[in-house]
């Protein structure tokens, strides 16, 4: 089982138009593994109680048969949605654990993206639309659960 942690080299911040964001505090290398969260998993009776929420923007599905639900815990909320990620998650089921990584180089300074997908590199549309003024930002990077239209 992997330890939990969050690697030194990540850190917070606002963005111009996405609320918080994680950003590198230095580069870092392709296939670098940044973060490994445990997760509270749910089932599906609370699934249906937490997508009439705010919580909905931040859930997982969970299980190979994705009945489940699940929240992870540590910064992974955090990291915005973008179709151009330059990380990606993994979900362990077994251990209740997310672990994310890079999959290409990250600059200093640059802000960290999933595919809310799951895959990296899906285009498949998510669940949510960009509003006008967001979307030149999000071009130039992703998107973010607050910017979902209810």
């Amino acid at each position: 089982m992997m330890a939990f942690f969050i690697h030194e080299g990540l850190l917070i911040k606002k963005t111009k138009n996405k609320g918080r964001g994680v950003f590198t505090k230095k580069p870092l290398a392709a296939e670098t593994i940044i973060e490994v969260a445990p997760v509270i998993v749910m089932d599906k009776n609370s699934r249906a109680l937490l997508d009439k929420t705010l919580l909905h923007d931040y859930i997982f599905e969970w299980g190979d048969e994705r009945e489940q639900c699940c929240m992870a815990l540590g910064w992974v909320p955090l990291y915005n949605h973008s179709y151009q990620s330059n990380c990606e998650y993994e979900m362990f089921f077994k251990q209740q654990t997310i672990a994310v990584k890079t999959v290409r180089a990250i600059k200093q300074g640059e802000e960290l993206h999933i595919n809310y997908n799951g895959d990296w590199d899906s285009a498949k549309k998510v669940w949510f639309h960009l509003t006008p003024a967001l979307s030149s930002e999000a071009e130039e990077g992703g998107t973010t659960a607050q910017q979902r239209l209810m």
